[in-house]
C-alpha cells in the first residue's frame, strides 16, 4: 500500500471539509489549524424584548385611557411610539403565530387555538418550518434567544413529556424556555416547562409572572456576563391577564371601591380619557350596550358587590403584570442596555374576553363545559377568595364590554374591532426620535416581525435550518418611525374566527357576525367606512351595496389564498370531536409511581364514558395512607387515595360539588388491589353514573356521581401517580399526600364504547 497516497487523500479531504483552510501534517509543527468564523449579528444590532400580553382590551390600561394603572407601559409609550390602529386576529394562538412568523394565522395552520385544531391545512395547528419564526432567523444570525411565559403554539398532541419537541420553543429557535405550553395555567401552580422538560409546578407562594420574569433576567444576566457584545432576543409572554385572574391580594385590594360605579360609567370615563389622550377621534360615540349585558343600575346589591370584586382582581392582575414589566425595564436600564433595545409591547393578543359569561365565574373551567354558569349568589360565597389559589376566576362580560371601549364585541369575534383592535407600543431610544408620538396607520400582527428584521438590517432568508422559506406576508412598519402622516403600507387584511369574519381594504370594512349554527347563506353582512367611523357605529351596507359586494368578493380571494376555507363555526366541541387523541385508539393505560406529572393533553379522557381504575398496592404499615392516582386538582378532577387505611374514590365536579365513595374496610396488610368501576349512565353529555369500589374481588363500597363534566374536567392540571403534586383534587387531604406504602402500578381502562 502506498501510505503517502493515503495520507495525501486524507489531508485533501480534511482541507476540503474545512473550507480548504486547515492544513494537516503528521504533527502540529507542519500543520495549521482553522477556526470557522463565528456567526455575528450586524454591527450595532439592537437587542429585542417583545412583550405580549393576554386578553387585554383596547380601553383597559391607563396608557390607552383605561382605569388600570400601568405606569411602566405608560413610560414606554411616552418614550416611544403608540400605534392606535393596530390589529390582531381575535384569539391567542393565531395572533402569536402571526406575530412571530410575519404570516397570516391560517397560512401557518393556526386558524384556531391548538386545542381546537382540525384536519385542514389552515387549522391543523402544525406551524410549517417553511415559514420560520423570528427566533429561528435571529438565532441563525448571531442572537441569543430566550422565551418565557405562554407558548400555545405547539400541536396539543405534542405537548407531552414524550414530545416530539421540534415545535416547542427550543425547537423553534429559542435557546431557553421557561413557561407553559398551553392556553392558560394556574398562576400559583403553573403547568411548568423548562426547555424541554416538565418541572415542579409548586412556586411556593411566588406568582408565576414574577417567577418567569426572574428567569428572563437570569438568562440575560448570564449571557451578558460572558458575551456583552452579542445581542439578545427575549420573548416575554406572561399569563396576564388571561383567566384565571389570580394575583396577590394586596394588588387586588389597591382597586377596592374603584369599580363600584359599574361598567356603564367606567365605559364613559374611559372614552373621555381616550379623547383627552388623543387615542381616539373626538367624534367617537359609545355604541349601545352589548346584548346580554344588563344596565349596572338594574343590578342587585349582591350582584354589584360581586361583579365589582371580579374587576378589582382583574385590575390588580393587570397592574401587577405592569409592575413586572417595570422590573424588567429597570434591569435593562441599570445595565445600560435599554438605549439600544427595541421593546415591543403588544397590549393584548385579542380583545377583552367574554368568556366569564353574564355573571362571572369563580372557576373558569365551567365556561368550557357549556353548563349553567354560577349565579351571583354562588359567586358571592367565594368573594373573599377571588384571585387567590382557591379560585380560578373570570370576570363578567360587562367588564369586557367596558374593557373594549370604544369598540363593539369581544375576544373570539374576528368580525368586529372589539376582538381585533389592540394597542401596540414600540420603544427604541437609539432610533425613535418622536418620543410619545401617536401613529394611526393601519397595521396588523403580521407586520411586527418584518419590521424587526428591517430594524436589525437582516433580509428575510431564503433558507432557514434547511427549509426553503415561503414569502413573509406582513409589511414593515419602520416607515412610520419618522413620518407620522405617512400613508399606510398595509391596505388589505382579512379576518376569520369561528366563521365570524371581515375584510378590510383601504379604509373600508365588510363584516359578518356569524352565530353558531347560522345558515351561511342567510348571514347579514355589514359595511363601515373607517375614515369617518372609527368604531363601527354606522352600517353603510344598504347605502353602498356595490362596495359591499366588492369587499365580499375580495374576502373570498384572500380566504382561498391563505387557507381560510372550509368555514367552521364549531367551538369547544372541537376538543372532543376534532383531532385524534395523543393516545390513539388505546383503551388500557398502565402508570408507575415514578411517572412524572403528565399534562392533561397527554392523559386519557374519562369524560362521558365508563372506566375502571385498578391500583396494585402493598400496605406495609398502619400508616400506609396517601394518594394512589390523581387527575386534575382543586378546580376539577378525580382521585383514588387511602386515608385511615381505607380506600376512597372522589370526584370533584368543577369545584361546585365533590362526590366520595369510601370503603367500609381497611386495606389488608400486604399486597392487594384496589378497584374503582364507574358505569356511565349514557344519554346527554355530563350525565352521572354509578361507582363500585372493591378490594380484590370484594365489594367494599358503592355510590353515585350524580353528574359529571360534559367536555373537560380540568383546564391545566394533569395526572399524578402515588401522590398529588399540584393543588389537591379534594379538600379532605393536602398535597402532595404521597402514598406511604408500596404502589406497584395503576391501570386505567376505558370502556370500549
Amino acid at each position: 500500500m502506498n501510505y503517502n497516497k493515503v495520507l495525501g487523500a486524507f489531508l485533501g479531504l480534511a482541507i476540503l471539509a474545512s473550507g480548504q483552510q486547515a492544513q494537516i501534517g503528521r504533527t502540529y509543527k507542519d500543520s495549521k489549524g482553522y477556526w470557522p468564523p463565528e456567526v455575528k449579528a450586524p454591527k450595532g444590532a439592537p437587542n429585542i424584548v417583545w412583550i405580549v400580553l393576554d386578553d387585554v382590551g383596547f380601553g383597559q390600561f391607563s396608557a390607552f385611557g383605561g382605569p388600570i394603572d400601568t405606569p411602566n407601559i405608560d413610560r414606554l409609550a411616552r418614550g416611544g411610539l403608540t400605534y392606535t390602529n393596530f390589529h390582531v386576529t381575535a384569539l391567542c394562538s393565531p395572533t402569536r403565530a402571526a406575530l412571530l412568523t410575519g404570516r397570516n394565522h391560517h397560512s401557518v395552520g393556526m386558524g384556531m387555538i391548538t386545542e381546537y385544531s382540525t384536519g385542514f391545512p389552515g387549522y391543523n395547528g402544525r406551524m410549517p418550518f417553511e415559514k420560520a419564526m423570528l427566533s429561528e432567523i435571529l438565532h441563525s444570525n448571531g442572537y441569543s434567544t430566550f422565551a418565557v411565559g405562554k407558548w400555545h403554539l405547539a400541536p396539543a398532541a405534542e405537548m407531552t413529556p414524550a414530545g416530539p419537541f421540534d415545535r416547542w420553543p427550543v425547537g423553534r429557535g429559542f435557546e431557553h424556555f421557561y413557561g407553559f405550553l398551553g392556553g392558560e395555567t394556574d398562576q400559583w401552580y403553573p403547568d411548568l416547562v423548562e426547555d424541554n422538560h416538565y418541572i415542579d409546578r409548586n412556586l411556593h407562594g411566588k406568582h408565576f409572572t414574577t417567577a418567569m420574569n426572574d428567569r428572563a433576567m437570569e438568562y440575560i444576566r448570564d449571557q451578558q456576563a460572558v458575551n456583552p457584545d452579542k445581542p439578545f432576543f427575549l420573548y416575554w409572554a406572561s399569563g396576564g391577564t388571561h383567566a384565571p385572574h389570580q394575583v396577590p391580594k394586596e394588588w387586588a385590594d389597591k382597586y377596592k371601591g374603584k369599580f363600584d360605579q359599574g361598567w356603564d360609567k367606567v365605559r364613559e370615563e374611559t372614552l373621555a380619557r381616550q379623547k383627552a389622550l388623543g387615542i381616539v377621534p373626538q367624534s367617537v360615540q359609545l355604541p349601545p350596550r352589548e346584548p346580554g349585558v344588563r344596565a349596572w343600575d338594574s343590578l342587585s346589591d349582591v350582584e354589584k358587590r360581586t361583579y365589582a370584586r371580579f374587576n378589582e382582581v382583574f385590575a390588580g392582575f393587570g397592574a401587577h403584570t405592569d409592575y413586572e414589566i417595570g422590573r424588567l425595564v429597570k434591569f435593562l436600564e441599570d445595565r445600560n442596555l435599554l438605549e439600544n433595545t427595541i421593546v415591543v409591547v403588544n397590549v393584548g393578543d385579542n380583545g377583552a374576553s367574554q368568556e366569564g359569561g353574564p355573571e362571572g365565574m369563580f372557576n373558569d373551567a365551567i365556561y368550557f363545559n357549556r353548563i349553567a354558569p354560577p349565579t351571583a349568589a354562588e359567586n358571592v360565597k367565594w368573594i373573599d377568595k377571588i384571585g387567590s389559589e382557591y379560585t380560578s376566576p373570570h370576570y363578567p362580560v360587562g367588564w369586557a364590554m367596558a374593557g373594549n371601549t370604544p369598540f363593539r364585541r369581544y375576544k373570539q369575534d374576528a368580525s368586529n374591532e372589539g376582538g381585533t383592535h389592540d394597542p401596540l407600543v414600540i420603544h427604541w431610544p437609539a432610533r425613535i426620535k418622536d418620543a410619545g408620538g401617536k401613529r394611526t396607520q393601519y397595521h396588523h400582527a403580521i407586520d411586527v416581525m418584518p419590521s424587526l428584521l428591517e430594524a436589525i438590517g437582516i433580509q428575510p432568508p431564503e433558507v432557514v435550518n434547511g427549509h426553503k422559506q415561503a414569502p413573509i406576508e406582513g409589511v414593515s412598519m419602520l416607515y412610520t418611525f419618522d413620518d407620522a402622516k405617512a400613508k399606510s403600507h398595509h391596505t388589505t387584511q382579512y379576518y376569520e374566527m369561528f366563521s365570524r369574519r371581515a375584510i378590510y381594504n383601504d379604509g373600508w370594512k365588510a363584516l359578518a357576525y356569524h352565530a353558531p349554527g347560522m345558515d351561511y347563506e342567510k348571514e347579514k353582512w355589514e359595511l363601515y367606512n373607517f375614515k369617518d367611523d372609527f368604531n363601527e357605529t354606522n352600517d353603510l351596507a344598504e347605502k353602498y351595496p356595490s362596495m359591499l359586494s366588492e369587499l365580499r368578493t375580495l374576502f373570498d380571494v384572500e380566504a382561498k389564498k391563505y387557507n381560510v376555507y372550509p368555514l367552521d363555526d364549531v367551538r369547544i366541541e372541537r376538543i372532543t370531536q376534532g383531532r385524534p387523541p395523543v393516545y390513539g385508539t388505546r383503551k388500557v393505560f398502565t402508570y408507575y409511581p415514578d411517572t412524572t406529572t403528565l399534562p392533561n393533553v397527554a392523559t386519557p379522557s374519562i369524560v362521558n364514558k365508563s372506566y375502571r381504575i385498578t391500583a396494585d398496592v402493598e400496605r406495609t404499615s398502619a400508616a400506609s395512607d396517601g394518594v394512589l392516582f390523581a387527575f386534575g386538582g382543586r378546580f376539577g378532577g378525580y382521585t383514588l387515595y387511602v386515608k385511615d387505611g381505607k380506600p376512597v374514590f372522589a370526584y370533584n365536579l368543577l369545584e361546585r360539588e365533590q362526590f366520595y365513595i369510601s370503603s367500609t374496610e381497611a386495606l389488608p396488610m400486604g399486597r392487594s388491589s384496589v378497584v374503582v368501576e364507574f358505569t356511565y349512565d349514557g344519554g346527554p353529555a355530563g350525565s352521572g353514573g354509578n361507582v363500585v369500589l372493591r378490594i380484590g374481588d370484594r365489594k367494599v363500597g358503592e355510590g353515585r356521581i350524580a353528574k359529571t363534566a360534559p367536555v373537560i374536567l380540568n383546564m391545566a392540571e394533569g395526572l399524578d401517580v402515588g401522590r398529588d403534586l399540584g393543588t389537591p383534587v379534594v379538600d379532605r387531604y393536602q398535597s402532595p399526600f404521597a402514598f406511604e406504602g408500596k404502589l406497584h402500578h395503576v391501570v386505567l381502562e376505558l370502556s370500549p364504547k
